[in-house]
């Protein structure tokens, strides 16, 4: 059986370019409601754990001092290098490194922020105590990541769904148990945007980059679909599509 981080690796590694592609990872708003949230000056330094293709690493280091892209995926951290490097980004640099075990000092960064990576995560509440741990006492950690249900039924199906996608997938957390864990590394929750990102099926499977998934788990939706199970993201079959709906949460914490 292969271990979390093999997995990791070997399904970001499929994902790379189709995630650096994606309209749903490149909206201009989101990252715009990012960079508001992080309250960047020219003296910010700032970390992005799980970085991913770079997206968000770029769109911070055009108004923060320094920028900081961490991810465990070698092939990620190559995008990111690429993507900043066409921008004509000199304030950014990317490190290798665990989420759980931050390579970085205490108090290392004015701001930390980590989008659609907590679900991902082997142990979030130590990946959180983590990004508490390397940022300055004043500073702010934003985390961006899609919500399950509060009914643990609905939780436990939707990440059910979610891990035949993608077996790197862990769990989605309900909303109060993420503000929990910030709470409990130290954090106060300062405020919480949300909104609602449409899927379609195909468009979900296709960044996944996973052909031979996409029969077996559309025979799976479907049946949940005509039974009635929700799965607490509204799954549903419309006009031959099955649609389903990520209630996502932007949630700013600071460290006092």
């Amino acid at each position: 059986m292969q271990d979390h981080e093999t997995l990791i690796r070997k399904e970001f590694s499929r994902q790379a370019e189709a995630i650096a592609k994606a309209a749903l990872f490149n909206d201009e708003t989101v990252l715009a409601r990012i960079c508001e949230a992080a309250r960047l000056t020219i003296r910010s330094r700032v970390l992005d754990v799980a970085c991913g293709p770079g997206i968000v690493v770029e769109a911070l280091a055009r108004s923060a001092g320094e920028v900081v892209g961490c991810d465990i995926t070698p092939a990620m951290i190559e995008k990111t290098r690429e993507r900043c490097a066409s921008a004509g980004l000199a304030n950014v640099s990317c490190m290798s490194g665990h989420a759980e075990t931050l390579p970085f000092d205490e108090a290392s960064f004015d701001v930390v922020v980590s989008r659609s990576a907590v679900h991902h995560f082997a142990d979030p509440a130590a990946a959180l105590r983590e990004m508490a741990r390397v940022v300055k006492r004043g500073g702010r950690v934003v985390t961006v990541d899609a919500m399950s249900d509060e009914s643990p039924e609905d939780s436990a199906l939707h990440n059910a769904l979610e891990t035949l996608r993608d077996p790197s997938h862990v769990r989605m957390l309900p909303k109060s148990e993420l503000h929990r864990a910030l709470a409990q590394a130290g954090l106060t929750v300062e405020s919480c945007q949300e909104w609602t990102n449409h899927r379609d099926f195909d468009e979900w499977l296709k960044i996944a980059n996973a052909p031979e998934r996409v029969r077996p788990l559309k025979v799976v939706m479907s049946a949940l679909a005509r039974a009635g199970a929700t799965a607490g993201i509204g799954l549903r079959e419309e006009g031959g599509k099955i649609l389903f709906e990520h209630r996502v949460a932007l949630t700013v914490a600071a460290k006092q």
